[in-house]
């Protein structure tokens, strides 16, 4: 018991790195207007950016197992922390400071970015080395704590916003970079482990791609990211078209919904899991998501449709971290490598979801309810997977 408490800051410094995790990804969003009204950038140059912070977080997915086994778990958490908060304070100095003001606002996207990326494939295994119980329940809270931030971060700056204004942005974006300076700071204290057990070797790649259990939670990934963003991109334009709210409402209400519908369902099994069969909470889940699908894409009621985007954040919330903690237990010495390979599938489903229901929106006359519709094969494939894994042995 005496190990397990020294522990629990190691915890709750991981809970709040997700935290910091959300703010990297959700605040620059939020100024989008701010920056084409301040310094006169279209928005087609500003979407760039959520562009270009995705495809710098893929690569850190890519890159990050051989230095990070090499550096270690610490040195990576606070590397991952120092360019979360160096961003953030860059974000409020450059675009004033350079003459092109898209620049510098570019850099502090790309340098925190590297943070964002970095903590994506770190926390969850330093989580799951801690000597804890309920591994499950800790990886489930853990993920949810990304969409409290999430929530956190729009709330708090809506409401910065409409006390002093859009246009002390600056300092709010210094204000932001104050949590990963602090968690920073914790993580130079708090007790490490490691994955691998002393005298055992980490998994190469090469061993990985040989167990047939590996792909099914590849696949399994896939669909989690898939099924999580193909509906929560379009959750706005749902509070828009069915509610009647103005754009800014939208944005707010549809996303912010999804959040905490999907942080609710993680906080739930984090709490009462060992209660559960976590490969049976997650068919049923899947069998949930599918039906928010259904009502999402053949409602002929908007406001239907929309408590289908809040009943798929419910659906979804398990998936992603539900599929790691299967893995960690089918899987030995999975190690960094196996967890980034999954943040790296997890992510391509991100994108690859909307995309492909945008795909058939247009081609099918620009039908977004058709689109998303066609999204319903990413929790199906999920089922089938689940269903798969309990045949695969490892």
């Amino acid at each position: 018991m005496g190990k397990e408490k020294n522990y629990e800051s190691t915890v709750r410094a991981c809970f709040v790195a997700y935290i910091v995790q959300a703010i990297v990804n959700n605040f620059a969003p939020l100024l989008f207007l701010t920056f084409k009204s301040e310094f006169g950038i279209p928005l087609s140059k500003i979407t760039l950016l959520i562009t270009i912070n995705f495809l710098l977080q893929l690569m850190i997915d890519l890159v990050s197992p051989k230095f990070v086994d090499r550096i270690g778990y610490r040195a990576s958490m606070v590397l991952a922390h120092f360019t979360a908060a160096l961003g953030l304070v860059m974000l409020a100095v450059l675009p004033s400071a350079m003459p092109d003001a898209f620049a510098g606002i570019l850099i502090a996207v790309m340098i925190y970015a590297v943070g964002g990326g970095l903590l994506e494939v770190v926390v969850s295994p330093v989580v799951e080395a801690c000597p804890t119980k309920n591994k499950e329940m800790a990886m489930s809270l853990l993920h949810s704590f990304y969409c409290w931030g999430q929530v956190g971060v729009v709330l708090l700056s809506t409401v910065f916003f409409a006390l002093f204004g859009t246009a002390h942005w600056r300092i709010l974006a210094i204000l932001w970079a104050l949590v990963p300076a602090l968690n920073l700071l914790a993580f130079l204290k708090v007790p490490m482990a490691t994955l691998i057990e002393e005298g055992e070797t980490p998994a190469r790649f090469r061993d990985l791609a040989g167990n047939g259990l590996f792909w099914v939670f590849m696949v399994m990934m896939l669909c989690a990211g898939a099924s999580e963003q193909t509906v929560s991109q379009w959750a706005s334009a749902f509070a828009e078209e069915g509610l009647g709210v103005a754009k800014s409402v939208g944005d707010l209400l549809g996303p912010m919904l999804f959040a905490i519908c999907m942080g609710t369902s993680r906080a739930v099994f984090g709490k009462f899991g060992d209660r559960m069969n976590l490969s049976r909470f997650m068919a049923g889940s899947a069998v949930l998501c599918v039906i928010s699908y259904l009502l999402v894409g053949l409602s002929p009621s908007p406001v239907l449709a929309f408590a289908g985007c809040a009943l798929c954040g419910l659906s979804v919330g398990i998936f992603w971290p539900g599929t790691f903690s299967l893995a960690s237990a089918g899987i030995r010495n999975g190690g960094t490598l196996m967890f980034a390979l999954f943040a790296l599938a997890g992510d391509l489903g991100c994108s690859g979801g909307p995309t492909f229901a945008g795909a058939v929106a247009s081609a099918l006359g620009d039908d977004l309810q058709k689109g998303i519709f066609a999204g319903v094969v990413f929790p199906l494939v999920m089922l089938l997977a689940l269903l798969l894994k309990k045949r695969k042995k490892s």
